[in-house]
């Protein structure tokens, strides 16, 4: 790493109910360390294949281009499944795929070929990011970011529990566009 990570973006979705079948808020958060920089809003069909598109819009839309772009998991709106070479191909920047636990990888497999319209492709997606792999006290995947430089990434914008900052807001305000208000864990 030749500069300090500094300059931040996280992705999060909005909450939908379990019976909802249209469009789900998304939110990207712009951080210049600890400070908000910047919020972009867009939308993704619940369960759709628009996440990869949608995303690389936020990024482009946040203005200054964040050294590091970090994801909620690699699925947003149910299984809406983020292309991770694509995006990072359409953006340039390296992304970071963070979740408190290591997943389920049989469940998530089974609901997808079982329950989902274009679970296999979306399948494919999930096994071509690869394995998760720890970084401190949450599960990665990346692209464009070495390990080493991705932990270096995180505790740079983690501040509060183990979730970098930009994706603890983007969280927030994503439930305060649904609900009117933030709630839960973030």
């Amino acid at each position: 790493m030749t500069r300090p990570y500094r300059n931040f973006m996280g992705i999060d979705d909005g909450p939908f109910r379990p019976e909802w079948r249209g469009d789900v808020p998304l939110v990207g958060i712009s951080c210049v360390g600890a400070r908000l920089d910047g919020v972009v809003r867009g939308k993704v069909r619940r369960d759709g294949r628009n996440s990869t598109a949608q995303i690389a819009q936020l990024i482009a839309a946040a203005g200054s281009p964040p050294r590091v772009v970090f994801l909620q998991g690699i699925a947003v709106a149910g299984f809406n499944v983020v292309d991770l070479d694509a995006l990072h191909a359409r953006c340039g920047r390296p992304l970071v795929v963070v979740a408190r636990r290591r997943p389920n990888l049989a469940r998530i497999r089974r609901a997808l070929l079982e329950r989902v319209p274009g679970g296999a492709r979306k399948w494919a997606l999930v096994e071509r990011a690869g394995p998760m792999e720890p970084a401190g006290d949450v599960w990665v995947q990346r692209r464009g970011i070495s390990h080493r430089d991705a932990e270096q990434a995180l505790a740079a914008a983690t501040f509060h529990g183990n979730i970098p900052e930009p994706l603890r807001l983007a969280h927030l305000i994503a439930g305060a566009f649904v609900d009117g208000r933030s709630r839960g864990r973030a």
